[in-house]
């Protein structure tokens, strides 16, 4: 069952690679953007570190602490995108942890998401990778998977979801401004976003 120490564990290890792999991020945002979603994106995950988080500490309150911090600390469009979807996540987290749940609670921050940033799949953004996650854990949950493999399956349906961007015209945000030349690079949300999630499936279970 998931708790605060394993949420902790989620945003160390989710800190420790967008440390480094921060300058990857902002070479890929460079290609479409301002050119800091990496910088932006360990800054925040940095901070998030820094919440009191221990074991008796529930996963709906630890996430939605998270969330505000990556609201208040992350810069741009991500720092609300990301925060919201942590936010949401956290607001329909279940106890004990299930496969159905995280699926319930994937689906509610995927949707705080679009809602928020206005942007569905094939849009090139991070829904390109949180979509297909929640597709996948909503299959898991009608094949009846166990929540250590769904979460495993789901990672990757946001790795390739991350992938496809790079052949994608760009349909919101700044990258939208290229028009044809967002073409051939991906998006670094949706990087951002399959990095996230890998991490979650790593240290919640």
């Amino acid at each position: 069952m998931a708790t605060g120490d394993a949420v902790q564990e989620w945003l160390r290890d989710a800190a420790q690679i967008f440390a480094e792999r921060a300058a990857e991020l902002n070479e890929l945002d460079r290609a479409i953007g301002d050119g800091d979603h990496g910088s932006n994106m360990s800054r925040g995950l940095e901070t998030a570190l820094t919440i009191p988080i221990d074991s008796q500490m529930s996963p709906t309150d630890s996430l939605k602490q998270v969330g505000m911090a990556l609201v208040s600390t992350v810069g741009g469009a991500s720092g609300p995108l990301f925060g919201t979807f942590f936010l949401r996540v956290g607001q329909n987290w279940q106890t004990p942890s299930t496969t159905a749940g995280i699926a319930e609670a994937v689906r509610a921050g995927v949707a705080g998401v679009m809602s928020r940033g206005k942007a569905v799949e094939g849009d090139k953004t991070m829904v390109d990778a949180l979509a297909p996650a929640a597709q996948s854990l909503e299959d898991s949950v009608t094949r009846d998977l166990p929540l250590e493999e769904a979460l495993r399956l789901g990672a990757a349906a946001a790795d390739q979801g991350a992938q496809a961007t790079l052949g994608m015209m760009a349909r919101r945000g700044r990258a939208s401004y290229l028009g044809e030349r967002s073409i051939g690079h991906l998006d670094p949300g949706a990087v951002s976003s399959a990095i996230i999630l890998n991490c979650a499936a790593r240290h919640i279970s």
